[in-house]
């Protein structure tokens, strides 16, 4: 059935390499006009379902359909649907403008309809006054536009890209990222994007999906993501954050009652219906501070401090041998305590989290 505000819809896809699965029973539906990104770390399955929507690989059991019509017995080239990898692989004896006209003239566009549409790609990506130059003459920001401009001539319905900011050094990849979110916008169509790279996901995506060895882990905004995140394994991906093991009293109506390590009761939102016994409380660094010991929900004894400019780390250590980080804002009124004295910690209102494994 065809579902109205989706692009691509994934239903139930499992792919397997032999006696390993690499995709587990995968369902996503991802929107029309949408960046939306495969979030995980290597190996966990990301790349593998890029590549089964792009046809490059075929799914084991399972089907995706791009607005409503099954892609599965499609070839890559019968799919309306381009890619942008890690690697740009331009001509190099190729002009601009030339390889952004390649695939055009090779699909049966006229040269004057190929050399109109490269220009209007190239002046999209901001290129125009590179067009007779080679791929040699750019620098690496400037051939990843490329590539894009080439992906993007065909008008696909979809574009995938599969880490294509990787080569990038930091200072470019940030300003290309600001880019790539508006031609996302200006072109209209869902961006496909995967890496492993969480400020990337954070800074550049409407939604997220959090890949872990083969599965679905957590889809949601960036926001629901790192501010929500629904077990162990995202919040440990996603950001910094504190996991402490803690006694676990009830939940009710998702409001969990428990014990910190100090003994003291808290209460704080669960992520799942927990059973009583045994569980962890994600609390991120910056959601703390320093305070008098009789004021803190924990004692803690400072253990380190780290400069990083804009912040401090404070790491911390607990009375029962578990370590904490925090993260303060640099500041002219900004005052910590020396290694080795013993502090309050108070975690601010709905920071924490009971989560499972």
């Amino acid at each position: 059935m065809t579902k109205p505000d989706v692009a691509i819809d994934i239903d139930h896809v499992v792919k397997r390499y032999g006696s390993v699965t690499a995709l587990h029973n995968i369902s996503l539906d991802i929107r029309q006009n949408e960046f939306f990104t495969l979030l995980g770390p290597s190996g966990c399955g990301k790349t593998t379902l890029l590549r089964c929507i792009a046809g490059f690989e075929e799914v084991s059991d399972g089907s995706i359909a791009l607005d409503g019509s099954d892609l599965t017995p499609l070839p890559p080239h019968k799919r309306p649907i381009n890619t942008v990898f890690q690697q740009y692989a331009l001509f190099p004896h190729m002009t601009v403008e030339e390889n952004v006209m390649f695939g055009l003239l090779n699909s049966g566009w006229s040269k004057y309809e190929a050399v109109r549409r490269a220009d209007d790609m190239l002046k999209l990506v901001q290129l125009d006054d590179f067009a007779k130059r080679k791929p040699t003459q750019l620098s690496g920001g400037q051939q990843q536009r490329v590539a894009l401009a080439r992906a993007l001539a065909p008008r696909p319905k979809v574009l995938l890209l599969d880490e294509p900011l990787s080569a990038l050094d930091l200072k470019l990849r940030q300003s290309v990222r600001v880019q790539l979110k508006q031609l996302q916008r200006e072109t209209g169509i869902a961006f496909i994007f995967v890496t492993h790279d969480q400020e990337e996901a954070l800074t550049m995506s409407d939604r997220i999906a959090v890949m872990g060895n083969g599965y679905i882990q957590q889809v949601g905004t960036p926001k629901e993501i790192y501010e929500a995140p629904v077990n162990r394994f995202v919040a440990d991906f996603i950001g910094e954050t504190n996991l402490l093991d803690v006694e676990v009293i009830s939940v009710v109506d998702g409001t969990a009652s428990i014990k910190l390590p100090g003994g003291q009761p808290f209460s704080c939102p669960a992520a799942a219906v927990v059973n009583s016994g045994k569980g962890h409380l994600s609390v991120r660094p910056e959601r703390m501070s320093l305070c008098a010991q009789e004021e803190g929900d924990l004692i803690a004894t400072i253990s380190e401090q780290v400069y990083l400019g804009t912040d401090i780390h404070v790491q911390l250590l607990l009375a029962d041998g578990e370590t904490m980080a925090i993260r303060l804002q640099n500041s002219e009124s900004l005052s910590i305590p020396e290694v080795g004295k013993t502090v309050g910690l108070k975690l601010e209102a709905g920071a924490a989290r009971l989560l499972v494994d």
